[in-house]
């Protein structure tokens, strides 16, 4: 009976166009958001934070950023790690270079240069699509890994080939290195996903996002009607890339510290992002959270359940966990290709009419 729709009138246009059109949403939102940025970073400890909350909220920019490009324009990409570790090396380079720039701008920056490689790397799908961009975008992942592998400039030359974040700090509160708090780096992290969320959000409402949706349904229907697939195309390559270059930044600066390219940015991570949005849902901001936290959250409860409950092995507990995801996007994909967020919306309907059905 709470999640009803009658009674709530729009007096504008304004008011009908608005993100969340229902007043129970919009209530729920607020409720989530003051519960995440008031209540949370008083209660988070170390584990909860580095075991799913701030991975969480990196991997769901990550996810948003993909899912503009796969789910939302139809360009398939294979090469998440790569560009995650364009924004992981940027921050580096700019932290290092630039000792006195602010962690707000060094992060943005390195989206700015993951854009960049991203629009460059997305030149080819004007001229091919799905099965062979995906190959082409499996190129830049290998390419982008063996040069941070390959040339020193980009890790300073050390000796031993890793980056390691230097300490900052913002507003006094340190934010990067081994003496930052778990609610420093859990409200550094949510403040960049608010933002990306509600950029992307706008993004994909607005005649950006219909061009991207034009081409992704049929690009010569698109053409035709008078989009341009250049621009379409590239802009959606780069603003994908800006999330990922961000989230490849924040997981390098804030939640891991110290990164060894081949380890952290391979293939794996690739296929981990691609899972998140095809378990999420396609085409779908809430898909990406959703997709996300499943993914962060399985290996934790996995643990607690299976090795401190029930005293498994680990790598058997770690086995089941690979098989649970490989089962689930085998059903995602031939039972329901939206993932969660089509569950979700269909929960929203039978809950509209509960519990009255006819």
């Amino acid at each position: 009976m709470l999640y009803r729709e009658a009674g709530d009138f729009k007096t504008s246009y304004t008011a009908d166009n608005q993100t969340f059109p229902i007043k129970f949403d919009r209530w729920g939102y607020w409720a989530i958001l003051a519960i995440g940025a008031v209540v949370i970073p008083f209660l988070v400890s170390d584990y909860w934070a580095s075991s799913f909350l701030v991975p969480f909220l990196i991997y769901a920019i990550a996810a948003l950023g993909l899912n503009i490009l796969t789910g939302y324009t139809g360009q398939v990409s294979l090469g998440t790690g790569g560009f995650m570790a364009v924004g992981a090396y940027a921050s580096y380079k700019l932290m290092t270079a630039f000792p006195w720039m602010d962690m707000f701008t060094v992060t943005i920056l390195s989206g700015v240069v993951t854009a960049m490689v991203g629009a460059a790397f997305g030149l080819p799908s004007l001229r091919i699509k799905g099965f062979y961009l995906a190959v082409a975008t499996l190129a830049a992942q290998f390419f982008l890994v063996w040069l941070f592998n390959k040339v020193g400039w980009f890790y300073n030359y050390s000796a031993s080939g890793q980056i390691n974040a230097p300490e900052r700090e913002v507003f006094g509160i340190i934010v990067t290195g081994p003496n930052t708090q778990a609610w420093a780096q859990y409200t550094f992290c949510l403040i960049f996903v608010v933002v990306l969320a509600w950029l992307a959000r706008n993004l994909t409402r607005g005649t950006v996002g219909r061009q991207w949706m034009a081409i992704r349904d049929m690009d010569i229907a698109a053409e035709i009607i008078g989009v341009n697939p250049l621009r379409a195309k590239l802009t959606a390559f780069a603003v994908s890339s800006f999330f990922i270059g961000i989230s490849g930044g924040l997981f390098f600066t804030v939640y891991l510290g110290a990164v060894e390219v081949g380890e952290v940015f391979g293939i794996q991570k690739s296929f981990l992002v691609l899972f998140m949005i095809i378990i999420g849902g396609l085409g779908s901001i809430f898909g990406s959270f959703a997709g996300a936290a499943f993914l962060v959250l399985l290996p934790v409860i996995l643990k607690l359940v299976g090795v401190d409950l029930l005293g498994w092995p680990t790598d058997i507990v770690a086995h089941l966990n690979l098989v649970i995801v490989g089962a689930l996007i085998v059903f995602f994909l031939v039972v329901e290709p939206h993932g969660l967020a089509q569950l979700w919306r269909l929960t929203k309907e039978k809950l509209r009419l509960w519990p009255f059905p006819h």
